[in-house]
C-alpha cells in the first residue's frame, strides 16, 4: 500500500504519507493513486481540480471555504514548508468549530485530506513553499468564503511570532460567531 494513513484530532481529516523510493539518485513515490486512495482511506471521491500556489514566508492563505459547492481537498508541499489547519464548520458535528493544525513539508512528503464542510489555510513558514491540492468540486468565487485566521474562538496554535502577509479577502474574513456554516 503507497500511504500510511493516521486519523488527526478531528477524524476526518486525515494525514496521509505515501511510501517514498530513494536512493543515491533520488526519490520516486505515487502521490496520488485512485484506487489505493480508496482502500487506505475507504472514501470514494473523484478530483476535479488541480491547484498549484508559490508563496513567500510569512503568507496565510485562508482559511478558506465555499459555503455552496464545498470542496475537499488533498494537499501537498512540494518546495518548503507550512503549516496546514482544517476547522470544522458543520455545526451538527461534535467537533464543530474545532482545527487541527499538521506540518506540512517537500522533506516529509505528508498530505491532508480536508473533508467538505471544513475551512482550511496554511502559513508558510520557509522562505517560500510551493503548495499543491487537488478538489472535488470547482472553485466557484461568489460562494467563497473566509475564516478569520486569529478568531480567539478557534484556538489555532499558529506556530509562527510575526505578523502574517494576508490578501485583502482573508483580512476582512469573518469571526465564527458571525460566518456562514454547514448544517
Amino acid at each position: 500500500m503507497p500511504y500510511t494513513v493516521t486519523p488527526t484530532a478531528l477524524p476526518e481529516v486525515l494525514v496521509l504519507e505515501p511510501k517514498v523510493f530513494g536512493d543515491a539518485r533520488g526519490f520516486f513515490y505515487e502521490s496520488f493513486n485512485a484506487r489505493e486512495f480508496a482502500d487506505a482511506t475507504g472514501l470514494d471521491v473523484a478530483f476535479v481540480q488541480d491547484n498549484h500556489s508559490k508563496s513567500a514566508r510569512g503568507v496565510l492563505r485562508g482559511l478558506h471555504y465555499q459555503i455552496q459547492h464545498p470542496q475537499g481537498k488533498l494537499v501537498r508541499v512540494i518546495d518548503g514548508d507550512v503549516f496546514d489547519v482544517a476547522v470544522d464548520l458543520r455545526k451538527s458535528s461534535p467537533t464543530f468549530g474545532k482545527s487541527v493544525g499538521v506540518r506540512l513539508s517537500a522533506e516529509n512528503n505528508r498530505q491532508l485530506w480536508v473533508p467538505p464542510g471544513f475551512a482550511h489555510g496554511f502559513v508558510v513558514l520557509s522562505e517560500t513553499a510551493q503548495f499543491l491540492y487537488k478538489t472535488t468540486d470547482y472553485w466557484y468565487p461568489a460562494h467563497e468564503r473566509s475564516l478569520l485566521w486569529n478568531d480567539p474562538a478557534l484556538g489555532i496554535d499558529w506556530p509562527f511570532d510575526f505578523e502574517p502577509q494576508l490578501a485583502a479577502k482573508d483580512a476582512a474574513a469573518k469571526l465564527l460567531a458571525e460566518a456562514d456554516l454547514f448544517d
